[in-house]
């Protein structure tokens, strides 16, 4: 260990400590906070503009079409500059913000601007917090990135049900304008506490011990130091990824799963209140029960994966999941039909953070930003695509046809895991490719 690049204890910048761990892990619920909020915003949206499924449907894929295009720059971005602390903080403040546009507005157009800037803040925060993980704890992956997983569902789970009571007292334009308070008090939390954190890490044997780093990841820490890297170093970086038949096959696999996902959450609280007659605060309380299944779910996988490798945990999750949606298929509107959504979302949002642990094991670490950007990349064009396909299936078919439009979806992101290379199945988790 003496052979390693001398670290400054903590509190010193520059060590990624546990408790900053949880930061950014809170700073993940707060992006997913606001998503949460939106869905179930859309059903009175739509109400109030007089808006079809379709156009419906189109707010959602404008979002995530605006992510496909912004997340692999934002990436190398993140692989580019130090300043990470910097980028989240800046990262919530611009989630948040258009909110308080949002509620100013009786414009479609006004709207799909509002959340074109939503998307570009939300996809600087990932590429930026999950490299910036997988960075510092190389041999525990799975596990940390489902901790940050977990602030995720956290931020999904309680919005539904503090907005939904909001709604009882006031209008949804009300509630949008108090929503951005959290998003700027949590950005300014995290640019006063994590503002410093560099790219570059270096520390001491007995601060890395403080800090619950095993010597792999500050062995990793130490190699990992680097100057920045020429753009046309990155583009070919990025280029060798996009040839990386396992890494895109994982990332294909992942923007199915994203579409049976935002199908989901866009389409399930326009069945409950409209086919099913649930009012807004019950489709808070079922939109709860889906994200506290997922946060349930997020820590055991992450930890298996790591102790038994991500390839049967993502098949076995993906392949519940379709069984889950069969279930549901055969079961409409009745009260197992909302008993399976907890279900869905245990087994839904259980593989999330392993698929992204899954692809970083075969990632460069000095790509590691551009890599979470292809992946979100191509997941927003999954999200982009599934709401409006969805939106013309209900048009056509009624609300209650997305499910198997749904279904669909899951199954397809298994194929592509069945297509993974065979050695991928073989390797252990904590190895690159």
């Amino acid at each position: 260990m003496s052979g390693l690049a001398t670290l400054p204890q903590p509190p010193q910048p520059g060590i990624m400590r546990l408790k900053d761990v949880w930061l950014i892990s809170a700073g993940h619920a707060m992006t997913h906070w606001y998503t949460a909020t939106f869905y179930l915003l859309l059903p009175l949206i739509g109400t109030e503009l007089g808006l079809s499924y379709v156009q419906i449907g189109f707010i959602m894929t404008v979002q995530h079409a605006v992510g496909a295009a912004s997340n692999l720059p934002a990436g190398m971005l993140v692989d580019r500059y130090a300043r990470r602390g910097l980028m989240m903080a800046a990262s919530l403040f611009w989630v948040g913000f258009p909110y308080l546009l949002m509620g100013f507005t009786s414009t479609y157009w006004v709207l799909l601007a509002c959340v074109t800037l939503v998307s570009v803040g939300n996809n600087i925060w990932h590429p930026t917090a999950i490299s910036t993980l997988a960075d510092r704890y190389p041999s525990r992956k799975g596990v940390t990135l489902s901790v940050h997983g977990m602030g995720g569902n956290v931020g999904e789970a309680l919005a539904p049900l503090v907005v939904g009571a909001l709604l009882a007292m006031f209008t949804w334009r009300e509630v949008v304008v108090m929503n951005v308070v959290p998003g700027v008090f949590a950005s300014l939390l995290i640019l006063a506490m994590l503002g410093a954190l560099p790219t570059v890490r270096v520390g001491r044997d007995d601060g890395a011990k403080q800090a619950g780093l095993t010597p792999m990841d500050v062995q990793a820490d130490a190699q990992s130091a680097r100057t920045r890297p020429r753009w046309s170093e990155q583009m070919a970086e990025s280029a060798a990824l996009l040839r990386n038949r396992a890494m895109m096959m994982i990332c294909t696999s992942a923007a199915f799963r994203t579409m049976t996902q935002t199908g989901l959450l866009v389409f399930l609280p326009l069945y409950l209140t409209h086919d099913l007659g649930y009012s807004i605060f019950a489709v808070g309380v079922c939109l709860f029960v889906l994200q506290a299944a997922g946060f349930a779910a997020s820590p055991i996988a992450g930890h298996l994966s790591d102790r038994m490798g991500r390839s049967r945990i993502v098949a076995g999750s993906m392949l519940m999941s379709a069984v889950v949606i069969g279930v549901m298929l055969m079961a409409p509107g009745t009260l197992l039909f909302v008993f399976c959504t907890a279900l869905l979302g245990f087994f839904l949002y259980a593989v999330r953070a392993v698929l992204q642990a899954w692809m970083l094991d075969n990632t460069p670490p000095t790509a590691a930003g551009s890599a979470v950007g292809i992946m979100f990349s191509t997941q927003a064009i999954g999200a982009a695509v599934a709401p409006l396909l969805a939106g013309w299936v209900a048009d056509t078919w009624g609300l209650f046809a997305v499910f198997y439009f749904l279904a669909g979806t899951i199954v397809l992101a298994n194929f592509f895991v069945f297509l993974m290379p065979r050695d991928m199945f073989q390797r252990r988790s904590g190895t690159t490719a």
